[in-house]
């Protein structure tokens, strides 16, 4: 570990190597930031700053900009001398113009946008475009070349570096952390990638601590440690980590390029070493701590005030420039510190002895193929029959429908054994999600050697692929980096939990809107959910286990890039994810059970059910001819557990009442239900109808919470007649069936709804609602006896009602 003073040692090549020109290559960088926040016109200063050159309305963040822009110089420089292939993930995502002014000075940006030329005209345009209207937003998003992570919610910058160098042996990824984002709980969870990172199979991550101090309105934590404590964190965590500090460019200029270069060095030798002799134990893979003022060149006081090196810097230092003279001739003359004149020529261009700083070709930063998800082949999903379980007779055959799901992953991990591109991550819950046939073709991930040599792991080595940490933030982060940067994955977990990564959820699927709109960026791997242990059927959990709130959070994201599947057994799980896997551009959501249930369709079935999404399982209903033109009642499911609550309904409404016509809908594909122009699975109205009916009321047993499902129905013709019931947030410790019943989605409940909601009277719906009455009150009494459901509850299956 050493200062930046120590870096700067006697005798070494960097004492003679020019950082002079490097210094202005910063400066051109720094100009060209401060240039897109402030200025509409004169982008070069060719004539005395005015008001009428100002943005009327100024936005974006310098404090965090001459950071990244020194980091992004210095790797320029290691590129050139190396030839590595580096992306860069910048967790302070605010930095946005600071990587836009990169990537223009080397030429990817204007090669993406070749409106924005290298050229005066260019830079008008790239001045005035950021955070305008019709522009770019201010902060590092999908239109930024080279970019895989947006970084405008902090936290998730290093487990994003650590999915992209996954199965990346080649690639260096370096990761800006802020230290205002390092405050974050996820980030503080992403340190604990040495234990993780397999230098035999894959890259390397460089994470770059940027201490500068300060955050939006205050000091961060490890702003104030010193050095030896902040180092003291990351050597915990596994690192090697070199401070380099200062505010004197003589001094930071060669330390940095020192420890970049001892950096790299230590990567390839721990590589190297892995390559040819194994690996045993965690890396020390290198780490830089990096501090410098906040607001670095900028503006030292305003108003009587201190900027640089304080949190007033953080965004727009001098925000009165149109309004007061004194502003407007501070901004003039910071900008004109940088000496504009000397970097770039008459027509407007980077001076060709700066130009000459950043990498060639493909190696530039900015036009990464990782960065742009070009990364691996597609997935070839095995064949589904070999997996598929067998289903007669309907509803009585009873399986974990995760299980055959593990099965195809552990052939997929098999299947590409030599050209690793898929992964499962999982928080510590593979073998209990009925996913364990993946360990028959690879272990969990992890290079801690035992601390008991003698005691038996189980499937544990570090040359595992099955990415098992006890944090759903990691395991997403972890596959969201590895599929943006071309690779495909599932993230399992249990539902209630998958809450926590929820806002990265989010995040993602508005990255993958705004890429839609970007020609230049290729289709990347989709993001894949599957949420089990789900919130009916948690039989040793309790309330805590039990909160289907996820579907609500990816229903209300944009149709175009979200899809949400409900898939009532084994087979339609199957073919779920075949499609889920060979997809592109989408957040995918299936959620199932991993505990035994009823299975029901075929293979075969399974896929033209899937086809559309739903349908109506006539052999569940009794509509026959003679019967009526339509059914008196519609009892519609969607989920494993309300699709056996609500045909054990229709077996009751149909055994006591043989006169009513009962119709039974299954949704599988939750987005057919809003209309076209909501989501592009939406069925047209005519299907709709065909389905529901134009005005015969529907029951609906709902997996969540009801209001999602009202959410969807929002727009179709006459949505009060769907009365939906679903989860209502009752549960404790309990029987399976009694969770039903707690939320009155039972088939006892959903029976009487559907006798409630139908017009005119029936023979038997005394009877029945009697019998229903009486079952609920001798259920109450039974599990509290003995423990366990009733017996004609639990040993229930589907026969034909009339058998």
């Amino acid at each position: 570990m050493s200062s930046g003073m120590e870096s700067n040692t006697s005798g070494s090549h960097r004492e003679s190597e020019d950082f002079e020109l490097l210094n202005r290559y910063w400066a051109a960088a720094n100009y060209l930031t401060v240039a897109q926040i402030y200025l509409q016109e004169n982008p070069l200063l060719r004539e005395p700053l005015q008001p009428q050159h100002i943005k009327p309305r100024l936005l974006g963040h310098w404090g965090t900009s001459p950071g990244l822009s020194l980091i992004y110089a210095h790797l320029n420089r290691l590129i050139r001398r190396t030839g590595a292939e580096v992306l860069l993930v910048t967790g302070p995502g605010h930095g946005g113009p600071a990587i836009v002014a990169n990537t223009y000075l080397e030429g990817s940006y204007s090669e993406v946008y070749p409106a924005v030329g290298r050229d005066l005209e260019g830079l008008r345009r790239l001045v005035r475009q950021f955070s305008t209207p019709g522009g770019i937003g201010s902060h590092v998003g999908p239109a930024t070349p080279g970019s895989i992570h947006e970084g405008g919610e902090l936290g998730y910058s290093l487990m994003h570096a650590t999915g992209a160098a996954m199965d990346n042996p080649d690639l260096i990824v370096a990761c800006v952390v802020g230290d205002g984002e390092a405050e974050t709980g996820p980030l503080e969870g992403s340190w604990k990638a040495p234990s993780f990172i397999n230098p035999l199979r894959d890259g390397a991550v460089l994470p770059i601590l940027h201490l500068n101090g300060h955050k939006i309105s205050g000091p961060t934590v490890l702003g104030r440690r010193s050095d030896l404590e902040v180092a003291a964190l990351l050597e915990a965590h596994g690192w090697d980590p070199v401070v380099v500090s200062g505010k004197d460019p003589g001094i930071v200029h060669p330390a940095l390029a020192s420890a970049m270069d001892s950096a790299y060095a230590s990567i390839r030798a721990i590589q190297s070493h892995a390559r040819h002799q194994g690996v045993d134990r965690p890396s020390r893979w290198p780490a830089i701590i990096l501090r410098t003022p906040k607001g670095w060149t900028g503006p030292q006081v305003v108003d009587g005030l201190p900027v640089e090196g304080t949190s007033r810097s953080h965004q727009v230092p001098l925000s009165g420039v149109r309004e007061k003279p004194e502003h407007l001739a501070q901004l003039e003359a910071w900008m004109r510190s940088y000496r504009p004149e000397e970097l770039f020529d008459a027509e407007g261009r980077l001076i060709a002895e700066l130009a000459g700083l950043a990498p060639d070709g493909g190696l530039r930063m900015g036009a990464s193929a990782a960065g742009r998800g070009v990364g691996g082949k597609g997935l070839l999903i095995p064949d589904l029959a070999r997996y598929a379980v067998e289903t007669l007779p309907r509803g009585q055959v009873m399986h974990q429908s995760t299980k055959p799901l593990g099965e195809m992953l552990r052939d997929i991990y098999l299947d590409t054994a030599d050209d690793p591109r898929f992964r499962l991550f999982c928080p510590d819950e593979t073998n209990s999600n009925r996913l364990s046939a993946v360990f028959e073709a690879t272990d969990r991930c992890l290079l801690e050697p035992p601390a008991n040599p003698a005691a038996a792991d189980d499937h544990v080595s570090a040359n595992g692929r099955v990415m098992e940490v006890l944090s759903e933030h990691l395991c997403q982060g972890w596959l969201e980096g590895y599929v943006l940067t071309g690779r495909h994955g599932l993230f399992a977990s249990y539902e209630a939990f998958a809450m926590v990564s929820a806002s990265m959820t989010i995040q993602h699927a508005k990255w993958l809107q705004h890429s839609r709109e970007l020609d230049w960026r290729p289709p990347v791997p989709s993001l894949n959910i599957l949420l089990t242990s789900t919130c009916w059927r948690n039989d040793h959990n309790g309330f805590s286990h039990q909160g289907p709130g996820l579907i609500d959070t990816v229903l209300s994201l944009s149709g175009n890039v979200i899809r949400v599947y409900l898939p009532p057994d084994a087979n339609t799980l199957l073919v779920t994810a075949e499609h889920m896997l060979s997809s592109k551009d989408y957040v995918n959501l299936a959620v199932i059970d991993k505990q035994e249930h009823p299975q029901y369709l075929t293979l075969d079935e399974a896929r033209k059910h899937a086809a559309v999404g739903a349908s109506t399982w006539g052999w569940a209903g009794n509509e026959r001819p003679g019967m009526s033109d339509r059914p008196d009642i519609v009892l519609a499911c969607a989920g494993d557990v309300p699709t056996q609550e609500t045909l054990a309904a229709s077996w009751l409404l149909q055994r006591y009442i043989p006169g009513l016509a009962v119709r039974v809908v299954n949704v599988m594909d939750a987005m057919v239900l809003p209309p076209p122009g909501t989501h592009p699975h939406g069925l047209p109205h005519e299907k709709f109808e065909e389905l529901f009916t134009a005005d015969v009321d529907v029951v609906v047993a709902w997996h969540g919470y009801a209001r999602a499902l009202h959410q969807l129905l929002h727009g179709r013709p006459r949505p009060e007649r769907f009365h939906v019931r679903g989860y209502n947030e009752q549960g404790t410790t309990t029987t399976p069936f009694d969770m039903v019943v707690l939320n009155k989605v039972s088939r006892y409940h959903l029976a009487m709804e559907a006798l409630h909601r139908t017009r005119g009277h029936f023979s038997g719906s005394e009877e029945l609602v009697r019998h229903c009455q009486g079952q609920l009150e001798a259920h109450a009494s039974y599990i509290r006896e003995h423990f366990e459901d009733l017996p004609e509850v639990r040993d229930w299956v589907w026969t034909e009602p009339g058998s």
